[in-house]
C-alpha cells in the first residue's frame, strides 16, 4: 500500500508539473495586456488578439455623418514587441520550483496589467480632420439677406465648425482604448455674417424704388476699416452712371474749412474760431464769406478754395462764388461730371460737387485725425496738423438738426456731417445732399447722398429717403451675431 501511495503521489505530481509547465508556457491567467486579456495565450496568439483588438476603426459622428477612420491612416501604432517582453516578464520572474510550488498550494499572486504603449501622428491626425472631416461636413454661415420693403437683413443660419484641438484629443482617446471606439466630434457654433457689400447695395436700391423717388439718387458708401465702397447712381427704378454732377450747397462748407485751417496757424484765432461754429454747427451762410475774404483773398475767396480742392485731387467739386445772394460768378468751371448728357440735375454753376468727392474730403479729414497723414498732409505739407483735423471733426459733431442722416440712425450715435439744400430760383427746393463720419460699435463709414427732382423735391419725402438710406446702411455695419 505505501508503495501505492507512493506510486500514486509520484504520478500526481508529474501529471500537476506536466500541468504547470504547460501553464508556465503561457501567459499567466488574468493578465492584461493594454487593457486585453491575454492569460492562457502564447504570444503570438496575445500579439493577434492585441492587433485585433486596436485594429478596429474608429468611428467618428460630427452631425448627422458617420465617418470610419482606420488607425494606420492617422499613424497609430501599437508597441508589441515591448508590451508582451514585459508581460512575459511576469511569467518568468519567479524561479520554477518556487513557482510551481507556489501553483501547487494555489498561492498564486494576480498578475499586474501591462499598460498600452503606443504611438500617434498627431500631424497626421491633425491634417486628416482638416482635409477630409472639415473640409467636407464644417457648416458655413448663412449670409444675411435683405428683406424686402424695409431696411433690414434677415439673419442668416449660424454656421459650425470643427473643433480640431478637442477633436484630436477625443481620438486619440479612442485610438487608446480597445473597447471605446465611437467619438462624437464637438464644434464650434459661427455667428451669421455680416451681409455682403453686394446685398448692402441691393437693399439701398430696394429702399429707392419703393420710395417711389421720381429723381436721382447718387450714394457713396466707404468702409473705414477695410476701404471697400458701394457707389451707385438711381433713376426711375434702373441704374445710372455714378458721377452726376449735384448742387453742393452748404456741405461746400466742408471744403471751405479744410481751405481755413490751411492758412491759420495754431492755436486757430478766436475770431476765425467763431466764424466756423456759426459756418459748421449753425450752417450760416455769412460766416462762409467773410472766412474767404479775410483768410483767404477778399474778391477771390471762393476760387482759393477751388484751388484747394484741385490740390486734393478731386476735379468735379468747386465753389464760382460768394453765397450772398448776388454775388458774381467769378468763374464757369466745366467738369465731367456737369459736361455728362445723359443725366443732367441741374447743379448750381456757384457750387458743385458729387457724392463720391465729398466722401473723399471726409476720408482725407478721417485720415489726418485718425493716422496724422493721408492727402491732406500730403497737400497741405506743414500746414494742416491732425490737432486740427480733430477740431474739424467736432465741429461737423455739433451739426446737430435731427432729419435727413441723422434721422436714420439710433439716438446716441456719433456723426460727423453737413447737409445741404437751397431754394432755388423758381422758389422751389430740387436738391437735397448729407455727408458725413458714422461712427457706429460695428465699425465706422462715410455715407454721401445727394438726391434730385427737376419737378419739386419736397422736404418730407426727400427726408425720409435718406434717412430710410442711412439706416439700411447703419443696419449693415451692425447686425447681431
Amino acid at each position: 500500500m505505501a508503495l501505492v501511495m507512493v506510486f500514486a503521489a509520484a504520478l500526481l505530481l508529474v501529471m500537476q508539473l506536466v500541468i504547470f509547465s504547460r501553464i508556465r508556457s503561457a501567459f499567466p491567467a488574468g493578465l492584461m495586456v493594454a487593457g486585453v486579456p491575454v492569460g492562457g495565450l502564447n504570444q503570438q496568439q496575445a500579439a493577434d488578439r492585441l492587433t485585433q483588438a486596436y485594429g478596429v476603426p474608429v468611428e467618428l459622428r460630427y452631425g448627422e455623418a458617420a465617418i470610419q477612420i482606420k488607425p494606420n491612416t492617422v499613424g497609430f501604432e501599437l508597441d508589441l514587441q515591448g508590451m508582451l517582453a514585459a508581460a512575459d516578464l511576469q511569467r518568468i520572474e519567479q524561479p520554477f520550483w518556487s513557482a510551481f510550488w507556489s501553483y501547487l498550494w494555489g498561492r498564486t499572486n494576480p498578475p499586474e496589467a501591462i499598460p498600452l504603449r503606443s504611438s500617434l501622428s498627431e500631424d497626421r491626425l491633425r491634417e486628416f480632420l482638416k482635409d477630409e472631416i472639415a473640409e467636407r461636413y464644417d457648416r458655413p454661415p448663412a449670409e444675411p439677406v435683405p428683406v424686402p420693403g424695409t431696411t433690414e437683413f434677415a439673419l442668416g443660419d449660424p454656421g459650425s465648425t470643427l473643433d480640431v484641438d478637442r477633436a484630436v484629443t477625443l481620438i486619440g482617446d479612442a485610438l487608446r482604448s480597445p473597447s471605446v471606439r465611437v467619438v462624437n466630434l464637438s464644434f464650434n457654433r459661427v455667428g451669421s455674417l455680416r451681409p455682403s457689400l453686394a446685398n448692402l447695395e441691393v437693399l439701398l436700391k430696394q429702399t429707392i424704388d419703393l420710395s417711389g423717388f421720381p429723381g436721382e439718387v447718387e450714394l457713396y458708401m466707404l468702409d473705414l476699416q477695410t476701404e471697400r465702397e458701394v457707389y451707385f447712381a438711381r433713376g426711375g427704378g434702373q441704374d445710372l452712371t455714378p458721377g452726376i454732377a449735384f448742387t453742393a450747397a452748404s456741405t461746400m462748407k466742408i471744403p471751405i474749412m479744410v481751405s481755413v485751417f490751411s492758412r491759420v496757424g495754431e492755436p486757430t484765432p478766436p475770431g476765425v474760431t467763431d466764424l466756423l461754429e456759426l459756418m459748421i454747427e449753425r450752417s450760416e451762410n455769412d460766416p462762409a464769406d467773410r472766412l474767404m475774404e479775410t483768410v483767404m483773398d477778399k474778391n477771390l475767396g471762393p476760387l482759393r478754395v477751388t484751388d484747394d480742392l484741385k490740390e486734393m485731387g478731386l476735379e468735379n467739386t468747386f465753389l464760382a462764388g460768394y453765397f450772398y445772394p448776388g454775388a458774381p460768378l467769378l468763374v464757369r468751371f466745366q467738369t465731367p461730371a456737369n459736361s455728362r448728357t445723359d443725366v443732367f440735375s441741374g447743379p448750381d454753376p456757384y457750387n458743385q460737387t458729387t457724392p463720391l468727392e465729398m466722401g473723399m474730403v471726409l476720408r482725407d479729414i478721417y485720415q489726418c485725425a485718425d493716422k496724422g497723414g493721408g492727402t491732406l498732409m500730403a497737400a497741405f505739407p506743414g500746414k494742416i496738423s491732425q490737432a486740427e483735423c480733430q477740431t474739424m471733426l467736432t465741429y461737423l459733431t455739433r451739426n446737430r438738426i435731427g432729419v435727413l442722416m441723422q434721422a436714420g440712425l439710433p439716438d446716441g450715435t456719433r456723426i460727423a456731417n453737413k447737409h445741404g439744400w437751397i431754394t432755388e430760383n423758381d422758389g422751389l427746393l430740387h436738391t437735397m445732399g448729407d455727408a458725413g463720419i458714422i461712427y457706429t460699435p460695428g465699425g465706422n463709414y462715410i455715407l454721401s447722398i445727394y438726391i434730385h427732382n427737376t419737378q419739386q423735391l419736397v422736404f418730407d419725402e426727400g427726408n425720409r429717403l435718406i434717412a430710410d438710406l442711412t439706416r439700411a446702411t447703419y443696419n449693415y455695419f451692425n447686425m447681431p451675431q
